[in-house]
């Protein structure tokens, strides 16, 4: 049984995403589909990287990931398959891959593929259902296009390292109001030599000092800062809303400061 998951900004008031799945089971009956989320907000690469980068592993290998975010191809942006870690992703080349993946791809595969109509406003149902559902029926990968190189890169997003200084940002607020950032747990643990540090948020009267393990941790309504599932920090209350409480938005600075002494 062939899974294909679908992650689009699509929402679900209108039809798009009725035809979408239609698409997919007019081609392959069989399929398997799962929506991870069509509630991105719109063209919002950034929140689409962070959704499937926190799941995709949990799926079995040889899942299939349709990425539906800004998705129309022009001189700039391509259309392309990728494989990693035994998984397929098929979207736009407009840099949510390099959000998503830490490493080089094992394939990249340009998308070539004959349009059914003339009408080019729904590439993620023309174009990627097509090769979502030759990859089902256990087709080549090759024969979908040519193998090219590399993808376009996105590194702005990415946490900045100094001497005594990790400068992120929050880049996902979700429905808990929890704020995730930018600042991976890898990056943190290289700085293990200090043994106190500063996690200073927008407000310059609010910092957290401790990472702690549940959100229990703390009393209810209390700040607190703990590494997600995702591997990821975030910022969190205790049963409360860090996001409007705290007044932290995506974008926002997120530094964390460690202290020689």
């Amino acid at each position: 049984m062939a899974i294909i998951t679908l992650t689009t900004d699509l929402g679900t008031k209108d039809y798009y995403l009725g035809s979408l799945k239609g698409a997919i089971l007019s081609q392959f009956p069989e399929a398997s589909i799962v929506d991870i989320s069509h509630e991105v907000a719109p063209f919002d690469i950034l929140q689409a990287s962070i959704i499937i980068k926190s799941c995709y592993q949990d799926f079995p290998q040889g899942t299939i990931h349709i990425l539906g975010i800004n998705p129309e191809a022009n001189q700039q942006t391509r259309h392309v398959l990728t494989k990693v870690n035994r998984h397929y992703f098929i979207g736009a080349d407009n840099g949510i891959f390099s959000l998503i993946f830490d490493s080089k791809p094992d394939v990249i595969i340009e998308l070539d593929l004959p349009q059914q109509t003339d009408q080019l406003t729904f590439p993620t149902k023309d174009i990627f259902v097509t090769a979502a559902c030759h990859l089902a029926r256990g087709g080549s990968p090759e024969v979908l296009g040519p193998k090219v190189n590399d993808l376009k890169e996105l590194s702005m997003f990415r946490a900045v390292t100094e001497e005594y200084l990790i400068r992120g940002m929050a880049t996902y607020v979700d429905h808990y109001g929890n704020v995730l950032t930018n600042i991976h747990k890898s990056t943190f643990q290289s700085y293990a030599q200090f043994k106190s540090f500063s996690i200073s948020l927008k407000r310059s009267d609010y910092e957290i000092h401790d990472i702690s393990a549940s959100y229990s941790d703390v009393p209810e309504g209390e700040k607190l800062a703990i590494f997600s599932s995702s591997g990821y920090l975030e910022i969190a209350i205790n049963k409360g809303n860090a996001h409007q409480l705290l007044g932290i938005n995506k974008s926002d600075i997120i530094r964390i400061d460690f202290h020689v002494n």
